[in-house]
């Protein structure tokens, strides 16, 4: 009986595939594989032992309903499936796990879960920022009305709008690459931390398991990989998920038909907006996105709660983890990718946009102050005037550049929102610039 929407809803195959139950079964196994390899060149056990235990610590010999009926037996999981290599593996099945404690495995076996995802994630990150370079690109000189409080403020550009979250993407990209070398991380220190099973050669096996592993070291272990590491995997996303309900809200705003500024794509031949409204398109993607960041972000408060462990550790974070990890992995891996749909299928309606910011000129307030100030008035009187004139404008009609000439008694240059943009395209090409620069690094 399938239960998780992850299972027929939700995430990409290629992704849930690295969280699987088979591969989480055969993380734990090239774990053990690599560790008798590293034992043996360490010269603890014999390297003709370590082959047969590498040759053997495959999913084709260790069954996966085996291990479940060990498992059933003896209530331990990865006893169990040390229990089922080690019955396969012969005579030297006596040497699976020498030195090791469950957390060892689990725990390592983690990072390259942690190690396969980073990849995608990246890749991820990048298409989105590929996907807002192109449009910023496309609409720098695209005018539009700012919004502040949902309100009208000044006039900004769509393609500026867009750079704004580039930027954020980018600086999520140098979180997760940041990241990387304190999250892929194992151990092979044993029960409580100290290696004392092993002794001195402790160390040396830990660091060739993890070199061969191609996975970083616990430097202050327990009996696990300090959690903190986790915590900041989980938060980092947590953060990208954010910005993807911000990025997908303001879409869904923008959207809406009295703006009418965007259109996230819809299949006008095929797509079904309402199952009674049929005229309706609906933000539909955008949606999707917003109620998944949500769960994701949802997941951040027990990641922490996992990290409080009693001394040098206990079992409460090991269900939680079962759901966090590969959740906000998978959920995360999806809504990136739809996001970039959006993004890169967006239709932009700068007619409307245009129409939307020339129409208000009330949108030209602080230009009239800034006039004001240039003829000889202080800030705040200027603020006041404007205030004024832009209340009795709103109550009465009229137009606002007139009625402030009209307190005044100062002729002010009639300006148009569109040239009133500021430094909005010096920004968004300064972004555009480094994200080429990003771009162009990692092609590299």
């Amino acid at each position: 009986m399938i239960v998780s929407p992850l299972d027929y809803r939700y995430g990409r195959e290629e992704v849930k595939t690295i969280f699987s139950e088979e591969s989480n079964l055969r993380s734990m196994l090239e774990v053990e594989a690599a560790l008798a390899m590293a034992e043996a060149e360490a010269g603890i056990i014999p390297q003709e032992a370590a082959e047969e235990i590498k040759m053997h610590a495959s999913l084709e010999y260790v069954k996966i309903e085996e291990v479940k009926r060990i498992e059933g037996e003896i209530g331990h999981n990865v006893m169990a499936m040390v229990k089922a290599l080690s019955s396969v593996s012969g005579e030297s099945g006596k040497y699976v796990h020498l030195g090791a404690t469950s957390n060892d495995i689990t725990d390592t076996a983690n990072a390259l879960q942690f190690k396969r995802f980073y990849s995608f994630l990246a890749d991820d990150l990048f298409g989105l920022s590929d996907a807002l370079y192109q449009l910023s690109k496309n609409n720098k000189n695209t005018v539009m009305i700012g919004r502040t409080h949902g309100q009208h403020a000044l006039p900004i550009t769509f393609g500026l709008k867009i750079s704004v979250y580039l930027a954020e993407t980018m600086r999520h990209i140098e979180r997760v690459e940041e990241s990387r070398k304190r999250v892929v991380v194992g151990k092979f220190m044993g029960a409580v931390g100290t290696g004392a099973a092993l002794g001195k050669e402790t160390v040396r096996v830990q660091s060739i398991l993890m070199k061969n592993l191609g996975l970083g070291e616990e430097d202050g272990p327990t009996q696990i990989v300090d959690r903190d590491r986790y915590v900041e995997y989980v938060s980092i996303i947590a953060n990208v998920a954010t910005s993807l309900e911000k990025f997908a809200t303001e879409i869904r705003n923008l959207q809406r038909p009295e703006i009418g500024e965007v259109q996230e794509p819809f299949n006008e031949s095929k797509q079904v907006g309402s199952s009674t409204m049929a005229q309706k398109i609906n933000p539909v993607t955008s949606e999707n996105v917003v109620s998944l960041a949500r769960i994701v972000r949802g997941f951040l408060a027990p990641m922490h709660e996992s990290a409080v462990l009693w001394h040098e550790r206990d079992l409460t974070n090991s269900a939680s983890e079962r759901f966090i990890i590969p959740y906000v992995s998978i959920l995360i891996d999806d809504i990136l990718n739809k996001m970039i749909a959006v993004f890169k299928g967006l239709k932009v309606h700068s007619d409307v946009m245009m129409k939307n910011v020339v129409n208000d000129d009330l949108a030209l307030g602080e230009a009239y102050l800034m006039a004001l100030v240039n003829n000889g008035y202080g800030r705040q009187e200027a603020h006041e005037i404007v205030r004024q004139a832009s209340m009795e404008v709103r109550d009465k009609g009229g137009e606002l550049r007139e009625n402030i000439e009209k307190r005044t008694g100062k002729k002010i240059k009639k300006m148009s929102p569109l040239d009133y943009t500021g430094n909005a395209l010096l920004i968004t090409e300064k972004v555009l610039s480094d994200y080429e620069k990003i771009r162009k690094s990692r092609n590299t």
